[in-house]
């Protein structure tokens, strides 16, 4: 695969933005209105349109009165909204409140989400072991979940609570070193899909100082976590009534990324209905979403699935869908050493004196006292507890028995024979 491109070509013509020049009026007019004042490049610096561009459709505005000139300032018109261009503004906001970039093509969205396809993303052992070296894990592990990233398809964290599933699941994106072009937003038969977020992706600053074309966002390959909110409705485009235009499904937010499914199985959605609804989308490749009006639009399900879950998949998913998931990993408890390490690395981090003999004073604790296992997240929950006394003493954190036996009585409940 190519790597990503570090630039788009900036649209010169309006033929080459690919959109309808009615659109771009529109939208120019909106901002015009809703700004009040504007100069004339500051208007396509928010539209994210070339000079060419914008002072087209000046030149539009100007003939059809919707706007006049107020003035001139380092050398550039400043102009507002006419009583004329107010009114239609106004018309066309009652039709959608959309008033940010100009939108990229449907069929331009579609083809550079399949030329940045995970499927093609260039994964070495090395790159595994970056991601994941925060954590204790077996190298049979690694390889299973490099294996399973380069497959591009879908995975299923399994296994008891408390042993890191949700970890390595949020890990997995920090596997791929390249990035990704997110658009603003795409238009599809006059519709506006925003779908670049602040929150699912990391926009990352472009160094090479070549200009680009400003509706698509350079990120880091999106990262997607939905738990237990998950809901049907949150897997189709997402129409707002009140501002008349949609945002984006979590799976087309996630697209040429890492969609994870955490908790799978305690959804306000059922698990069945998940999964019927991705058996096509998972096989095929790609997802059909509804419009207003009904109308289908086929969108490009480019993105590995994460599906982490402490249940018993068996009961969850029929065969049919098991087999549509390519990677199987099950996630157990710790042994004494993975448990020791973990405990090490955190001291480290927090800046403890690590005790060996302190350690193991815990994993007896936790098997006599509490009749627990070694979960994975045990460690961190026990310092944390030990920061937070040490906090509220205002005395440094220190790792021996005493504070680990406070920090267990806090955390764990007693067996009932015990209470």
């Amino acid at each position: 695969m190519e790597p990503t491109a570090t630039h788009i070509s900036v649209p010169q013509t309006m033929e080459e933005l690919g959109i309808r020049r009615s659109l771009l009026e529109d939208l120019a007019l909106k901002f015009l209105y809703l700004e009040g004042e504007m100069a004339v490049r500051e208007l396509g610096g928010k539209m994210r349109v070339s000079p060419s561009i914008i002072n087209e459709v000046f030149d539009y505005l100007r003939k059809e009165q919707f706007c006049e000139i107020k003035g001139m300032a380092a050398g550039d018109f400043r102009i507002t909204t006419t009583t004329l261009g107010k009114d239609r503004a106004l018309e066309l906001l009652s039709q959608s409140h959309y008033a940010g970039p100009a939108p990229v093509s449907y069929q331009e969205y579609v083809t550079r989400v399949r030329a940045q396809s995970v499927l093609d993303a260039d994964i070495h052992p090395e790159d595994v072991s970056r991601a994941f070296q925060h954590l204790v894990m077996t190298e049979g592990t690694l390889m299973q979940l490099g294996t399973a990233v380069v497959s591009g398809t879908s995975i299923v964290l399994y296994g008891p609570t408390g042993t890191g599933k949700t970890t390595i699941a949020e890990a997995i994106p920090g596997i791929y070193r390249d990035n990704a072009w997110i658009p603003h937003a795409v238009e599809v038969d006059g519709q506006i899909i925003t779908v670049y977020d602040p929150i699912a992706h990391q926009k990352v600053a472009q160094t090479d100082g070549e200009q680009s074309d400003g509706r698509w966002v350079l990120c880091k390959r999106p990262r997607v976590i939905v738990g237990g909110e998950l809901t049907i409705e949150m897997l189709d485009l997402q129409f707002n009534p009140v501002t008349r235009f949609y945002a984006a499904p979590v799976q087309m937010k996630a697209n040429n990324g890492v969609l994870v499914i955490d908790d799978f199985g305690r959804q306000r959605i059922r698990p069945e209905e998940l999964l019927n609804r991705w058996i096509m989308p998972l096989d095929r490749r790609i997802d059909f979403l509804t419009l207003a009006g009904g109308r289908k639009l086929e969108i490009p399900f480019d993105l590995f699935v994460v599906f982490a879950t402490n249940l018993d998949m068996t009961e969850l998913a029929d065969e049919a869908f098991l087999r549509r998931i390519h990677n199987k990993i099950g996630v157990e408890n710790m042994n004494r050493q993975q448990f020791h390490q973990i405990f090490q690395n955190l001291c480290k981090e927090h800046e403890l004196a690590y005790d060996s003999a302190v350690v193991d004073h815990v994993i007896g604790m936790l098997g006599k006292d509490f009749n627990q296992p070694l979960r994975a997240c045990y460690p961190r929950d026990i310092i944390n507890q030990i920061r937070w006394a040490a906090q509220y003493t205002g005395k440094k954190p220190q790792l021996d028995r005493e504070t680990v036996a406070q920090a267990c009585r806090n955390y764990f409940l007693l067996p009932t024979s015990s209470a």
